[in-house]
């Protein structure tokens, strides 16, 4: 309780400090307009709280909609350069995007509550029949499916719940126990690039991309992720069996019992292959994926398929996380600090250098920091550059993949914090494989991404 009190009030000082300091001195030297350096205070303030977490995330989020309305909006009316109402900051709350995610959060719901997750990771599991390199691929390809469509957090510990009775059966010094235990939260980060709604950053990213006038459809965004995808599981797969081998090793897969597949279930099932079938083909319905994410809310929720208390168990803090960066992002944009920022980058060498270094920044910043919060913070700030509408795209793509591919730290995200508290790993396991992958992630998105994605760009005209 002491450290919280003590976090809160360093918060609280923070903000007071930000306020009173731009209200009396503003930024000497940075010849910025006052709606510039209230954003930029804003910014600063967000990203400190969003790095140290002295308060929850999603109240940071509340906090830069509260601050843009009682600070920002009275100065840019003050100023007279950009007539605006609070309806501009409040927008995000709701949006395509808010609403996308909604909807595959309530598939996450639909299949836990119903246990499609866990069939779905069995079956998987049973195919193996216990070849160590087997299984491992499975378990790699089921956490990944899942994370595709529903939490990562959620799949990794639903996952480590399923694996851990397999764990037991090896002996305590055999390397491959680790192998098991650090494929899962991999697997779970890495699956999540492969759709709009797996990790936050890629709705982050679809979102701003959307704004600017790209032609993105649910199955556009899997044709630019599921390549690398398939590069990064494999590697993970290679990787993880030659740092921890098997050897003679056979494993005996666990069983659980998940009851009957009744009527109930086929209906869950297939609220699940219409929503996934309708944000595939959603460009040629003519309806945004927001529109198509209504459908499970609505089925699920009238039909009885989920009660009102899963509504309220959805994670909604996610929810807002996202939307507090989308609102800083209309700041940046309308005060124009965007492009003040941008104009401060070395805009002088080629657009494949600047790619090259916004991506690392965005690594190295996921990796100390939450994902969601990086690409708040970075993507806003790439989306003013003067670039070829095409290199735009690789580059908030590339931006967004490496958000999610920042792994090295047991802090880095959720799911390995959940594999971390395990306690069959220690922090250097993860470091090393985690460090591996990120590299290698960054050096093939620097790499390859930019012609593989403007080759996609040629081919379905996006």
């Amino acid at each position: 309780m002491v450290n919280a009190n003590m976090r809160s009030l360093a918060a609280t000082i923070l903000l007071v400090f930000a306020i009173v300091f731009i209200e009396l001195f503003g930024i000497p030297g940075a010849n910025l307009t006052h709606p510039q350096e209230i954003t930029a205070a804003i910014l600063l303030v967000a990203a400190v709280l969003w790095i140290s977490e002295w308060v929850s995330l999603f109240v940071v989020s509340f906090l830069i909609l509260g601050l843009e309305i009682v600070w920002l909006l009275p100065a840019i009316h003050g100023s007279g350069e950009v007539d605006v109402n609070s309806k501009i900051f409040f927008a995000p709350f709701f949006s395509n995007i808010i609403l996308l995610f909604m909807g595959g959060f309530v598939l996450s719901s639909l299949m836990q509550k119903y246990g499609l997750d866990i069939r779905f990771a069995q079956m998987i599991l049973r195919r193996t029949k216990g070849v160590p390199s087997l299984t491992l691929l499975g378990i790699i390809l089921a956490c990944s499916f899942l994370s595709m469509w529903i939490s990562n957090t959620a799949t990794t510990a639903m996952m480590l719940t399923m694996v851990f009775p397999l764990i037991k059966k090896i002996p305590d010094e055999h390397p491959f126990r680790k192998a098991l235990v650090l494929c899962i939260p991999f697997a779970c980060n890495l699956g999540g690039i492969g759709t709009p709604i797996g990790t936050p950053p890629n709705a982050i990213a679809l979102s701003y991309l959307t704004k600017a006038g790209y032609n993105i459809s649910f199955f556009n965004w899997m044709v630019l992720t599921l390549p690398f995808l398939i590069i990064f599981l494999f590697f993970l797969w290679q990787m993880l069996l030659r740092l921890f081998p098997a050897g003679d090793l056979k494993l005996e897969v666990p069983e659980r019992h998940t009851g009957e597949f009744g009527l109930t279930h086929w209906a869950a099932l297939a609220v699940f292959v219409i929503t996934a079938l309708g944000w595939f083909f959603s460009s040629q319905l003519g309806l945004a994926t927001g529109t198509v994410g209504l459908f499970p809310i609505i089925v699920c929720f009238w039909f009885g398929l989920l009660k009102t208390k899963d509504f309220r168990d959805l994670p909604w803090d996610v929810l807002y996380m996202v939307s507090g960066g989308l609102a800083l992002g209309v700041a940046l944009n309308i005060t124009g600090l965007g492009q003040v920022l941008i104009q401060a980058l070395p805009l002088e060498g080629s657009p494949l250098v600047l790619l090259i270094i916004t991506a690392a920044v965005a690594a190295i910043m996921s990796t100390v920091m939450s994902n969601t919060a990086t690409a708040g913070l970075v993507i806003p700030l790439v989306m003013n550059l003067p670039l070829e509408s095409d290199f735009m795209l690789a580059l908030v793509t590339a931006l967004a993949l490496m958000c999610s591919m920042a792994m090295a730290l047991p802090v880095s995200t959720p799911p390995n914090a959940i594999a971390f508290s395990s306690r069959a790993i220690n922090s250097r396991d993860m470091m090393i494989t985690g460090g591996l992958i990120t590299i290698v992630g960054y050096v093939l998105v620097s790499a390859l991404g930019p012609t593989y994605w403007r080759f996609v760009i040629s081919v379905m005209g996006i």
